[in-house]
């Protein structure tokens, strides 16, 4: 079930395939590139970008970590072929350490696992994607979905990196469905994409619902406090547990200056982005 009820999941789509395609008519380019996690997000806004550019004009890179999944880079592959795009797998394992080892002596004091070795890895892979975008005049297509970016679950520099989001405007669970459209007349997304647990990759068995609400809980709230133009008050006072609106009114809180440094968003609704000064709880 979509949770921007304003558009049927078919005019989601065809809107988000015009957008592609004039973004990149208007900056005079024809080629994208994107990376490739073997996740719903890129599976959705690669074939997005195939049917806005045509295949031959879509490039991927897989770019694993020590943390990702065999079964996701062998999701990515499947992709790709199913697609008939090219692509690139290039590890990132031993650039990471490289930095680790660098950053050594600077971090000495603080060796325990935090956000900032998460976030190495992001701006590496998106240090990765510029430079095939530099090299081949590609423009970069950005794969974060509005619930992420509404709560800060992004890495400035690193996966929100790009030259639009194409997604940005769509709810994690709406990109779900746009998913299964997209599988209609035969399997582009593989089935284990749509069915394996989201997760970043980042750390040993991340999972999204370590850092967030699970999303079925998580994009109702977002949604009333775009679309519905309701407060975090209003929520509460309507039922919504209080405890839950807070978590998320500070999560969006903590992360809004993210929202102002962010590629251009291809838009579906009038509301974007929750901005910090609509979230603060009284």
């Amino acid at each position: 079930m979509l949770i921007n009820r304003e558009l049927t999941v078919e005019q989601i789509r065809s809107r988000l395939v015009e957008g592609i395609r004039n973004y990149f008519k208007g900056c005079g380019m024809t080629k994208a590139v994107l990376g490739l996690s073997g996740g719903i997000d890129s599976a959705v806004v690669a074939a997005l970008a195939v049917e806005a550019l045509g295949k031959k004009n879509v490039h991927g890179l897989m770019l694993p970590s020590d943390f990702s999944t065999l079964h996701s880079i062998q999701d990515a592959v499947d992709l790709a072929d199913n697609l008939g795009i090219k692509y690139n797998v290039v590890p990132i394992s031993e650039v990471y350490h490289r930095f680790i080892k660098a950053l050594e002596d600077v971090f000495k004091d603080r060796k325990e696992w935090s956000i900032a070795e998460e976030n190495i890895q992001a701006r590496i892979r998106g240090t990765m994607l510029m430079a095939y975008s530099n090299k081949f005049n590609a423009l970069l297509l950005n794969t974060s979905n509005k619930s992420e970016l509404c709560t800060g679950y992004g890495t400035l520099y690193g996966d929100l990196a790009g030259a639009i989001m194409v997604i940005a405007d769509l709810y994690k669970c709406d990109v779900y469905e746009l998913a299964y459209d997209i599988n209609t007349e035969r399997e582009i997304i593989p089935v284990s994409t749509l069915t394996k647990a989201p997760s970043a990759e980042l750390r040993p068995n991340q999972k999204d619902s370590d850092s967030l609400p699970d999303y079925d809980v998580l994009d109702p709230v977002l949604y009333q406090l775009n679309e519905g133009g309701k407060t975090p008050e209003d929520l509460v006072e309507e039922g919504y547990d209080r405890l839950l609106v807070e978590r998320i009114a500070s999560l969006i809180g903590k992360s809004s200056f993210k929202v102002h440094q962010i590629p251009p968003i291809l838009n579906l609704s009038k509301a974007p982005v929750v901005y910090k000064e609509k979230c603060l709880l009284k």
